[in-house]
């Protein structure tokens, strides 16, 4: 048998709700930011002296922050940046109002699951924590 053949497979490491909940919110709000970038390209909204094409640059570049922080979600640090990104999208809102929309829903659903995956995680640690004295009763 050969050293690769012989290795274990390292146990995958559990993820907790909030991280779940939380890199679905961002990984689907990512794509919405992309297509809006395109969207600040097609109007020609950026102020004058700025090329249209930063809209595009932009977009790529808040959707690549957010798959990044979505796979960094096992940090707390993550969680402001979740947050930080979730106000730069709203801010994008005085370019196309549209974004604004966008900003307010995704930013609800990242609430949702930044506080509720907590709560969850709490309940969990809770249950693995106490020991079951019901005997299968």
């Amino acid at each position: 048998m050969s050293p690769r053949e012989s290795r274990v497979p390292r146990p995958r490491r559990q993820r907790g709700a909030q991280e779940s909940l939380g890199a679905v919110v961002l990984g689907f709000e990512s794509i919405i930011v992309f297509l809006g970038g395109l969207v600040v390209y097609g109007l020609k909204v950026l102020p004058l002296g700025i090329e249209p094409w930063w809209g595009i640059v932009g977009g790529v570049v808040m959707a690549i922050a957010m798959v990044a922080v979505s796979g960094s979600l096992r940090h707390r640090w993550a969680l402001f940046a979740g947050w930080g990104l979730q106000v730069v999208l709203l801010l994008g809102g005085f370019l196309v109002p549209a974004l604004a929309v966008v900003a307010v829903i995704f930013g609800g659903m990242w609430a949702y699951a930044t506080i509720k995956g907590a709560a969850l995680d709490r309940q969990n640690a809770r249950r693995a924590a106490s020991p079951d004295l019901s005997n299968g009763e």
